[in-house]
């Protein structure tokens, strides 16, 4: 057998792996990570310079850093210590939770995209465009209502605003892939450019706090945040969003898996051909993708403004390419990005908890993380390619009437 037969039955059996095989190559995927991760502590340790006071010794040799302790504050760290006698839910598992509640929303945003075959490189500039959007408006329907009716009106019309501005603004990318076949890597990178640049100008004119020397609106009263519920005000986490974030993943998985319109996304990105032989409007199903997948960015900015920050500032954190890593990492299924987003969530908690609680340089704690997610996304990676080179077989395809029909490819 070739070696080319031999990667092809490797993918083979890579895509046709059940749910179940594919979190034990996860997990194991993850464990490998940590090992070599743990060799990388060692290595680096044993090469630095340290007092023997502060050397800890393992079969006689002294090595600087210790790979248990960095592994523990980079998971247990990023939980609040769960298996001590302290534990509260404030603090820093409220940091992860916060992490993994913005996740959720930008790799939706991307996986739903993904489904579709299109690759939304866009979803920072949603982020973007969501945030400003709803920081400008609320403040002025904040001048209305207020109080406990405040509360009720102005978070949902908030998250609304975030869809719908993060809507329109994805709708641009898809408007131009399907009338102009516009290649939406490059269109939505440009947006993400444009869509910074605007919100930097208008939040350092027209809509700038005049109280504040930072480039921001003005905040938003207490009672147009997102509450706390459980957690104090300083934690910048909400229960309320989380919760809106999982019911986000069951309305997707929904709309992907038992609606005709999810099977039109699901069948384009995976053979296009097939699916407008099957009667799907691939136009129509392209500008749809985009929107909603902009409208899931949007939320996410919405999210960020309402429930962290309490206003919008220019220099908004990179959650929109983080959103890429956990769909990738979660193979383009809403139900995995609960999992994945979580898992980045502890990372990028348990990164600042590590570098307090340790002497490992940052540049060092910045190879575990992504030592670990590079492991564990490429299996997906791979089955994902597999997708593409191996016949998955029949797929049903949506008609135009919403009957469902199994084409073979």
């Amino acid at each position: 057998m070739s070696v080319i037969d031999h990667a092809r039955r490797v993918l083979e059996r890579l895509v046709a792996a059940s749910a179940t095989e594919r979190i034990l190559i996860s997990s194991a995927a993850l464990l490998l990570s940590i090992l070599l991760g743990a060799l990388l502590v060692l290595i680096a340790g044993r090469m630095t310079t340290c007092t023997v006071g502060d050397a800890v010794y393992y079969f006689g040799t002294g090595f600087c850093y210790n790979p248990v302790l960095v592994f523990d504050r980079l998971f247990l760290g990023a939980l609040g210590d769960p298996f001590s006698g302290a534990w509260s839910p404030e603090g820093q598992f409220s940091v992860t939770l916060r992490e993994t509640t913005l996740l959720i929303f930008t790799g939706l945003s991307v996986a739903l995209a993904f489904q579709a075959g299109i690759f939304n490189i866009g979803t920072q500039g949603q982020m973007v465009v969501g945030g400003l959007a709803t920081a400008v408006l609320v403040l002025q329907a904040s001048s209305v209502v207020s109080g406990v009716i405040g509360s009720v009106l102005l978070i949902p019309f908030g998250v609304v605003v975030g869809v719908v501005s993060g809507g329109l603004y994805g709708s641009i990318p898809g408007i131009l892939k399907a009338y102009s076949d516009a290649n939406e890597v490059i269109t939505t990178i440009m947006l993400n450019f444009i869509a910074t640049g605007v919100t930097l100008y208008l939040v350092s004119g027209v809509f700038k706090d005049p109280e504040s020397p930072a480039n921001r609106t003005v905040p938003l009263p207490e009672y147009a945040q997102f509450p706390t519920v459980i957690f104090g005000g300083r934690q910048d986490f909400s229960l309320v969003a989380l919760a809106c974030g999982l019911l986000a993943i069951g309305g997707l998985y929904y709309l992907l898996e038992y609606t005709a319109f999810g099977y039109d996304i699901q069948t384009s990105g995976l053979q296009p051909g097939a699916a407008e032989y099957g009667g799907v409007d691939a136009k129509r199903t392209i500008v749809a993708s985009l929107t909603l997948s902009g409208a899931l960015g949007g939320v996410a900015g919405s999210m960020y403004v309402m429930m962290v920050l309490g206003t919008f500032q220019s220099g908004l954190p990179a959650y929109g390419f983080d959103g890429i890593t956990v769909s990738i990492l979660a193979g383009n299924n809403p139900a995995g990005v609960a999992f994945t987003a979580l898992l980045f969530g502890v990372l990028k908690s348990g990164t600042t908890v590590v570098q307090f609680a340790t002497d490992v340089p940052p540049q060092l704690v910045g190879v575990l993380r992504g030592l670990i997610i590079l492991f564990v996304a490429m299996p997906e990676f791979f089955r994902l390619v597999g997708q593409r080179v191996v016949d998955p077989g029949s797929k049903p395809v949506a008609t135009d009437d919403g009957n469902l029909e199994a084409t073979d490819e």
